[in-house]
């Protein structure tokens, strides 16, 4: 552990995984996150906790199609997960994105909500009547936009917000990853 870094509360945790405080006693029950009990309460090395969740994401080869328009973030998302082992192939458009869908046998999908031609609701849309039951995230910085609100009308997915980093995009996969294997 590293002595400059301080140790997160359960509340913390959760923010920085992105989980409920029950889930995270969950796991504290089942003894699969790496804790520390600081008196009567719960603490978490942030250093700790980023490697568990490497492990984790290690645990399961994926195949990702990240769909954004912005390179920088699909570059984002390779270093984070192929370092885990994942294949991950990205689109810079909803065009290039749904080839990918047709040709591809994927596992789970991130999607840009914000694109220019064809934006994130309506790849969405074209996803699920290709491929029903792949699990899709979609990346927004626009919750609560219209195009949004078309997106919901497609069934369920799971969102993740912008701005992230490393530690939210391997907690969608892990996230994922237990949805897929609880079905």
């Amino acid at each position: 552990m590293n002595n400059t870094t301080p140790l997160m509360t359960i509340e913390e945790l959760g923010e920085h995984l992105r989980v409920t405080k029950r889930t995270i006693y969950r796991m504290l029950k089942r003894g699969a996150i790496p804790a520390l009990k600081v008196g009567n309460k719960w603490r978490f090395d942030r250093e700790a906790i980023d490697k568990w969740l490497q492990r984790q994401a290690k645990g399961t080869r994926l195949r990702i199609l990240v769909v954004d328009d912005d390179p920088v973030i699909g570059h984002l998302f390779k270093e984070a997960l192929e370092g885990a082992g994942h294949t991950v192939v990205t689109a810079g458009s909803g065009a290039e994105g749904l080839r990918y869908v047709e040709r591809l046998d994927l596992d789970l999908i991130f999607l840009d909500l914000k694109m220019p031609e064809v934006d994130g609701a309506e790849l969405l849309r074209r996803i699920r009547k290709l491929k029903p039951d792949v699990p899709v995230t979609i990346v927004t910085g626009y919750p609560d936009s219209e195009i949004m609100m078309r997106a919901l009308e497609q069934g369920p997915f799971a969102v993740m917000r912008k701005p992230f980093g490393v530690a939210d995009i391997t907690a969608a996969v892990n996230h994922a990853r237990r949805e897929t294997n609880s079905n």
